[in-house]
């Protein structure tokens, strides 16, 4: 019983206007909701309106609006915040004069959002896929894959690559089905609210299509009609330049116009879909275009295990003599991931 009190003194608790309170670890809030961590529940999101009073045993964060931070425990009275700042004294805040409340965890990973390192804060993972057949015939098939992202209040770097290697042996001949890599980055800068300016590099060579190398840089504006936890998606515009080299000997060098869509979308807290399609009109050979499309499903099995389906998407109206227009991508496998990971201590 003594054990079981000195639990329950040292959590913090929200009592809410219902008469019910909630014990855990204060995590966060924006004004709007609080979100507490308790032992039984996991994460619980509360909205503000439904709070009469909340205390704290840990030391919390308050931002305020005038952009000073108050450090301390805090208990509510008379429907303001007291805080019990390091020094021994007592401050009292308005509600209206509080932006938010953070854990040390949340403030510490607030201030590298503010002035991060390029090393700091990375997410993504890496994906691996093996096939084999035996038998009257032989089928080999590796697929690997690498997504990596670094967000921060005002930018936005992703880098991603992409590989496929598929071959047949039949009575002792074997046969290329797929050998294509595709890789490239993308950098993007807030301009103002949810208008941005961005530059891009694709690289790309695909033995089936007698591509050899195909190079384009490009940049534009995206806009973000949707933004949310769960929800983001941009409409952009801008152009290109497209060099391509096949085996055939045949050079194309074009400038292109660009228009297209960025979609993510988190279905649950395990399962992120993502998707990106641009549409690239030829300037140089009017009539003439390109379509990219690449989607990624990918559920998280453990803390850092995930499985994750992947399509990618190539069409070209115009492709050399003996190849096709379109080349669809598709792999499935398992991989690592990782969250807001530090390439250096």
């Amino acid at each position: 019983m003594a054990l079981m009190l000195v639990a329950n003194g040292l959590a913090d608790e929200i009592k809410l206007k219902n008469g019910d309170r909630l014990t855990g670890k204060i995590v966060k809030s924006d004004g709007k909701a609080l979100t507490i961590k308790t032992d039984y529940a996991g994460d619980v999101t509360v909205s503000a309106e439904a709070i009469a009073g909340i205390s704290s045993d840990q030391q919390l964060y308050f931002a305020l609006s005038d952009g000073k931070t108050l450090t301390g425990k805090v208990e509510t009275k008379a429907g303001r915040y007291e805080v019990a700042v390091r020094d021994g004294g007592t401050i009292e805040v308005e509600p209206a004069k509080l932006q938010a409340i953070r854990s040390q965890s949340e403030q510490e990973a607030h201030e590298r959002l503010l002035k991060p390192r390029w090393v700091d804060l990375w997410n993504g993972g890496l994906d691996f896929g093996y096939n084999l057949t035996t038998g009257n015939t032989r089928t080999n098939t590796i697929a690997l894959g690498s997504n990596l992202s670094r967000q921060t209040r005002r930018d936005k770097t992703s880098l991603y690559a992409a590989y496929i290697n598929a071959k047949n042996k039949t009575k002792g001949v074997t046969e290329t089905t797929a050998n294509a890599i595709r890789g490239g980055g993308r950098y993007e800068i807030v301009i103002s609210g949810r208008l941005s300016a961005f530059g891009f590099a694709d690289f790309e060579k695909n033995e089936i299509q007698l591509l050899d190398l195909r190079s384009v840089l490009g940049g534009g504006l995206g806009y973000t009609l949707v933004k949310n936890d769960r929800t983001q998606f941009q409409v952009f515009g801008g152009g290109a330049y497209n060099k391509e080299n096949f085996s055939t000997g045949l050079k194309r060098n074009t400038a292109e116009i660009l228009v297209g869509e960025d979609l993510s979308l988190r279905l649950n807290d395990r399962v992120l879909f993502k998707e990106r399609m641009q549409f690239f009109p030829n300037m140089s050979e009017t009539g003439e275009y390109r379509i990219t499309f690449d989607s990624s499903l990918n559920t998280r099995l453990t803390r850092w295990l995930t499985w994750q389906v992947t399509a990618s998407n190539r069409y070209l109206s115009n492709p050399v003599a003996g190849s096709k227009n379109n080349d669809l991508l598709f792999t499935t496998g398992v991989g690592i991931t990782f969250t807001n990971f530090s390439f250096r201590k």
